[in-house]
């Protein structure tokens, strides 16, 4: 292989982008040096058991890739803004809008979700840690390792280009003779990996490790989101890791499975990958209707209005989230009467969502709303994804979306469902729960104006493709005539696209802004909530509670205060934690290295890896760690330090 088939030439996009990456990796590497920061680095980050700090590192990951994904949708925006644009080739413009997809949906919303579960889930139960602290940080670790893999193909060989949802033939060697569809194969796997674990894992803590009294229906909804996201983890995702262990025999040892000849059927990877797709769509969705349940009831100052009805209402989506996968390929030839069993299945799940919406707004009728930041994300997203909700319903109707369908009609309905759905709440939770990990809150005035840049702008950019779309402008178009008439729309899309990019850019400010200046919360409940979190303080301790709680009822931290009465009576006494470890870092490292290995076909090397990594996880699994234990005397002292009084 010549150095100009591994390395990405000839497009001077890329070779800014290898130029920044080199100098943001000198950069970081100057850093920690110059200020000694190895050490720390590695005891109290890259060597972590702490859910609340693999957490953070979630979140970290995300915000980066929100910016990765982001200039790509600027990327596309800017070719698409005017007739007859030269900014991107065909070629380049495929690869932007695959990477978009897989990054925004796999790299950025499932991590950012992932980061506040990890950070808020065992607090809420009343936990100090999750059921299985190591293989929780094994999957941050795979999760990192298939992100950095999927990343740089832009750079080094070349990124996918057959779309998000790799459809066959197009991803096929034949279509696709590049390695980037290798990299989509691979890296997806690795870090598929490391959800299903953390699915196992979030099962297991919820429905073992809750405090005393806390029975099932007396959680807080995003605890029951989140377990009924992990019960749809599962199930979904070895669908998409069978499928993509097919891709790659496929495209690497020349099997037939999605071949158009040889017994091959290019359907059953469109089967396959929506029987996964859909039910991950509600993957990130189902815990951002938790986040908007806490905050709405937080900022309401109600409980929530029907919270069995909410919790069934999770339950039934989760379940008919699997029987609508085909309303994607309405168009292909299925037959009526599978069309017509699948745009019922589709239109009826608009049925339990649409309970939702109307508890949300039972939770704040006549409740005392305060307009915080993360109550304004809340409120946004009712009427933004009630949009996204109706024209997904036009959308079920099989025979109407012979009209739709790949077109910029469906772009804007899948991004009115997604971003208030996901990126709103992730946001909104962000700024929710940012002074429970960091011990201050995020500024509400930056806040306030990077949320209306965002929600403004966000309606700015994609309203418009509803009207592109039944215009007959198709999606993935990366070009198109003056004569078309899709000029004046596709530019307004743009300017929405450049207020979104400075919303974000506020947000990444505040961030900045709030850790140098905003003053420091000693109360550990900064906005008066309900949830058991909030009975911690701020920062949490790497115990999380120095006595474990007694739940007596629902919103257990809120009637505590109003009653006056602790959560707990007992005694501070030594408490059990488990060891900080490396191998889950350098299990990572070594899957990194194996799926670079194998997307190349360099097999020696990667037999390697290969055996690398049955030789770190077979040392792991005779690992025989006692922990340690934190003294009385260093729980009082961190208390009383963290909270300014005496225990």
């Amino acid at each position: 292989m010549k150095w100009d088939e591994f390395f990405v030439t000839g497009d001077p996009l890329i070779y800014g982008a290898m130029v920044s990456i080199v100098l943001v990796s000198l950069a970081i590497l100057f850093g920690l040096t110059f200020y000694k920061k190895w050490g720390y680095l590695w005891r109290e980050w890259l060597t972590t058991v702490d859910h609340k700090r693999i957490g953070v590192m979630y979140i970290i990951c995300a915000l980066i890739m929100l910016f990765r994904g982001g200039v790509d949708a600027i990327m596309m925006r800017a070719q698409t803004a005017a007739p007859d644009m030269k900014f991107l080739n065909g070629q380049h413009y495929n690869e932007v809008f695959t990477t978009h997809g897989v990054i925004m949906i796999l790299f950025m919303a499932m991590p950012f979700i992932f980061g506040l579960m990890n950070v808020i889930i065992p607090l809420q139960i009343g936990a100090r840690d999750v059921a299985f602290p190591k293989l929780n940080a094994i999957s941050f670790w795979l999760f990192f390792a298939g992100a950095m893999l999927f990343n740089i193909s832009f750079v080094i060989g070349g990124s996918p280009d057959a779309g998000w949802s790799a459809y066959f033939p197009l991803a096929s060697i034949e279509f696709s003779p590049t390695v980037g569809n290798n990299y989509y194969s691979l890296a997806l796997q690795i870090s598929g990996i490391g959800t299903l674990l953390t699915g196992l894992n979030f099962i297991v803590t919820i429905l073992k490790m809750r405090a005393p009294g806390m029975t099932l229906m007396r959680m807080p909804m995003f605890t029951w989101s989140v377990l009924i996201t992990c019960v749809i983890i599962i199930f979904a995702f070895p669908v998409l890791t069978i499928a993509l262990l097919l891709m790659m025999f496929d495209r690497v040892f020349g099997s037939q499975f999605f071949t158009m000849a040889n017994g091959g059927m290019d359907m059953l990877w469109a089967n396959l990958f929506w029987v996964w797709g859909h039910p991950e769509v509600y993957i990130v969705i189902l815990p951002a209707f938790g986040i908007f349940s806490e905050i709405i009831s937080t900022f309401s100052r109600k409980n929530l209005y029907g919270y069995s009805s909410m919790v069934l209402s999770m339950v039934i989506i989760s379940g008919l989230s699997f029987l609508v996968w085909a309303h994607h390929f309405y168009t292909m030839g299925q037959g009526a009467m599978v069309n017509g069993f699948f745009s019922i299945t589709t239109m009826a799940i608009a049925v339990p969502t649409g309970i939702k919406i109307f508890n949300w707004l039972f939770t704040l009728r006549k409740g005392r709303i305060s307009f915080t930041t993360p109550m304004l994300y809340s409120l946004a997203f009712i009427p933004i994804f009630t949009i996204g909700g109706v024209t997904g319903v036009m959308l079920a109707m099989a025979s109407a979306d012979y009209q739709y369908h790949n077109t910029m009609f469906l772009v804007a309905h899948f991004h009115y469902v997604l971003i208030p759905g996901a990126v709103f709440a992730v946001i909104a939770g962000f700024h929710y729960w940012f002074p429970k990990v960091f011990g201050f809150r995020m500024n509400e005035k930056l806040g306030k104006i990077a949320f209306w840049f965002i929600a403004i702008s966000f309606n700015v950019t994609f309203f418009p493709m509803f009207f592109l779309g039944l215009m007959g402008m198709t999606r993935r178009t990366y070009t198109y005539s003056a004569e078309t008439g899709f000029g004046p729309l596709n530019m307004l899309s743009m300017v929405g696209a450049i207020g979104l990019a400075i919303g974000f850019i506020i947000l990444v400010y505040n961030i900045y802004w709030s850790t140098r200046y905003e003053p420091r919360d000693k109360t550990g409940d900064p906005w008066d909530a309900r949830a058991l979190e909030w009975s911690t303080p701020s920062p949490v301790p790497v115990y999380n509670f120095a006595v474990t709680p007694k739940v007596k009822g629902r919103d257990a931290h809120w009637f505590s205060k109003k009653n006056n009465e602790p959560l707990s009576d007992e005694k501070i006494t030594k408490i059990h934690m488990p060891s900080n470890t490396g191998k889950p870092f350098i299990l990572g490292i070594a899957f990194f290295f194996l799926g670079f290995f194998l997307v190349f076909s360099w097999w020696i090397p990667s037999i390697v890896a290969g055996i690398a990594v049955l030789i770190i996880l077979a040392t792991m699994s005779f690992d025989r760690d006692h922990g340690y234990y934190i003294p009385v005397e260093e729980i009082v002292q961190t208390e009383q330090k963290l909270r300014g009084d005496t225990v």
